[in-house]
């Protein structure tokens, strides 16, 4: 019987453009393909292992003969390619409609709202890069006591501020503020605290990063495992990602090697339900920076350590590994990308060298949990385990 399981997202490794990325200007994007491409190759031979490299060409990454996982790729259903959708999407909620953005910055009457609201003007409201951003406005904020105000490609509301002019708590209390302010119908998907530090030319953005989310319809996959009476722990930005719903147990991480680590201490303490870490790493630090050098050294990494995650494994838990949307850092710009996101399952009672192919949604994986841990099914996906699952 399956007791556990071990979800963990590296976020925004994706491994191709999916069949409508040309409406999202993504044409050409394989974050996986493309980064290992850019560096002359990447070196992964615990996830080869796994048969990483029959989902998609990986320079350094070859077709093992005989690979210890079940393996396929995930499309995703929902309209968009930000966080909010491809979490929902992979706890089960398949949006029919994308959630709004503002390319070319919020409407007036909704700054002055928010203006009157916390009590101070803006200054901003743009699409931008939120390193590039608080370079070009970062003296100005000091100066003026002005939050910058930004968002991108995705469903975000961002408030960036110095953390010596607006302190933690202001900054956030005035994400609560635009919260409120983005229910439906106006919907945005997150509000996302930006605080940084330093000097005019300097100035650098801290770990204190808070996001706000819209929260998602009932059910999704980690309701319906606590009402089960599971565990759901989530490790890194998860429980900020589900407005707080659905978590036993949540456990903030410094990074992707604190993560590893948070998700290995948590797999020794406990024993059902749910393991639900996001390792932000790869989007946060690399892919919007259009760092592949540095993508590349974090997947490294992560392949490095993760003999440690399977060494922690009972023989009655089951691994799961994807992402949430892709975000290359070879192509135009800082947004994420529309891509499919890798599937390697893994596990004791997991056959060896299953070809799960293409999967239609994100959902599969909640669909295919809820069936693994016994509970009723989410509102969407279909369920993999009759693929690769032995007789328990």
């Amino acid at each position: 019987m399956i007791k556990r399981v071990i979800l963990i997202i590296l976020d925004s490794v994706g491994v191709g453009e999916l069949p409508d990325a040309h409406l999202y200007g993504d044409t050409g994007s394989n974050t996986l393909k493309n980064v290992a491409a850019a560096v002359g190759g990447l070196n992964l031979p615990n996830l080869e292992g796994m048969g990483l490299g029959y989902i998609t060409d990986v320079k350094g990454v070859d077709k093992v003969a005989n690979p210890l996982g079940a393996y396929g790729k995930m499309a995703e259903k929902s309209p968009g390619k930000d966080t909010t959708t491809g979490h929902w999407e992979l706890a089960g909620q398949i949006l029919k409609n994308p959630f709004p953005t503002y390319p070319q910055g919020f409407p007036q009457d909704i700054i002055e709202e928010f203006e009157a609201k916390i009590g101070r003007g803006i200054i901003g409201n743009i699409a931008a890069s939120g390193t590039e951003i608080i370079q070009k406005l970062g003296e100005e904020h000091m100066e003026t006591g002005k939050p910058i105000v930004y968002t991108s490609a995705d469903s975000v509301f961002q408030i960036a501020a110095h953390e010596e002019i607006i302190p933690l708590e202001t900054l956030y209390d005035y994400c609560k503020i635009a919260r409120e302010m983005f229910q439906p119908p106006r919907g945005i998907g997150r509000i996302i605290a930006r605080p940084f530090i330093g000097s005019p030319g300097n100035f650098i953005r801290t770990k204190n990063r808070k996001d706000y989310s819209l929260e998602p319809p009932y059910p999704m996959l980690l309701d319906i495992l606590i009402e089960s009476g599971l565990n759901v722990t989530g490790i890194g930005k998860i429980k900020d990602i589900y407005a707080g719903r659905g978590v036993t147990d949540s456990i903030t991480t410094k990074n992707n090697l604190d993560g590893i680590a948070k998700i290995i201490e948590a797999m020794n303490r406990v024993s059902n339900g749910l393991i639900f870490a996001n390792l932000v790493d790869f989007d946060m630090d690399f892919g919007h920076r259009n760092d592949t050098k540095g993508y590349a050294g974090a997947l490294e990494e992560f392949d490095r350590e993760f003999p440690r995650i399977l060494n922690a494994m009972n023989k009655d838990d089951i691994l799961i590994i994807t992402s949430d949307h892709g975000c290359d850092p070879t192509m135009p710009g800082t947004d994420h990308t529309r891509e499919y996101v890798p599937l390697v399952i893994y596990g004791h009672y997991v056959r060896k060298g299953v070809s799960l192919g293409t999967r239609e949604s994100f959902a599969d994986v909640a669909a295919t949990i809820t069936s693994l841990l016994k509970t009723r099914s989410v509102p969407d996906g279909t369920d993999m385990s009759g693929e690769f699952l032995q007789k328990v």
